[in-house]
């Protein structure tokens, strides 16, 4: 598959401090992208001074504060490349990544989205992920349940399984990945290249993780979802229920030692 087949977006949001390192592990890349998109979600930093000065190649675009989701929709509507990768603004790619990763779907030409392995940095330090973060490929519908499997950071996506699913749920404030996923893994089959292709660094404030109480409150609202599709087969539908009864009642319980008032933020579709 040719480089120029493949655009790849950066959202970002005040990390002119982090933003330098993604941008040049693309550009250092041996398979160049056909384009680098950065979409900047309302920064006040230096972002947009930062990159007209050290980075003019780049397709810089700056909107209101929207969220992630919206940063990343709008850069799917702003390339023209069959395949899309995703990069987030404080991590990094290394040299090989999108090589391995484009030679790999040009040799499994029926797979249409492909992720990898990746390396956890922690407040400085390299962590081991946990086996509940084990990575894997094929139908993972059922290991989509219980977390985010797949890191955005590592994916690339044809433009096909957007337009058949849908982009990312601009309504969600965390766990738009994880919603994401389990509407594509109910669809196709997940590539993975099982190699350390990408750095994860975590541990800052800015995490939205540590924005929000009760993430699982998320990946409820994205269960009900799915679940009010008819994408699913009995299998997947009886384990996303199981999985959807058993946050409710942590989240539920974890709201009533809190006084967090959870039920009353839940959708129905």
């Amino acid at each position: 598959m040719a480089a120029s087949q493949v655009s790849v977006i950066i959202p970002t949001f005040n990390r002119a401090h982090t933003l330098p390192r993604a941008v040049d592990s693309v550009l250092k890349q041996r398979q160049r992208p056909e384009a680098l998109i950065v979409i900047d979600d309302g920064s006040t930093d230096q972002t947009a001074q930062m990159i007209a000065d050290e980075y003019p190649q780049v397709a810089y675009i700056h909107q209101k504060n929207q969220g992630v989701s919206t940063a990343r929709n709008k850069g799917i509507a702003m390339s023209n490349s069959d395949w899309l990768a995703f990069l987030d603004s404080d991590d990094e790619w290394l040299p090989g990544k999108l090589e391995r990763q484009m030679t790999a779907l040009s040799k499994q030409p029926e797979m249409k989205i492909c992720h990898t392995d990746e390396i956890w940095i922690r407040d400085g330090k390299r962590v081991n992920p946990m086996k509940k973060h084990a990575k894997s490929g094929g139908w993972i519908f059922e290991k989509c349940l219980p977390l985010c499997c797949v890191s955005p950071s590592s994916v690339v996506i044809h433009r096909s399984v957007f337009d058949d699913v849908g982009l990312f749920d601009e309504s969600l404030p965390a766990c738009e990945d994880y919603d994401l996923w389990l509407r594509i893994a109910a669809r196709y089959p997940f590539l993975y290249f099982d190699e350390k292709l990408l750095v994860k660094y975590g541990g800052h404030e800015d995490q939205l993780s540590r924005k929000h109480w009760a993430m699982d409150r998320f990946r409820i609202r994205a269960l009900e979802k799915i679940l009010a599709s008819d994408t699913l087969t009995d299998i997947n539908r009886k384990a996303a229920e199981a999985v959807l009864a058993e946050k409710s009642r942590i989240v539920s319980e974890g709201a009533l030692k809190r006084g967090k008032k959870w039920p009353s933020e839940r959708i129905t579709t």
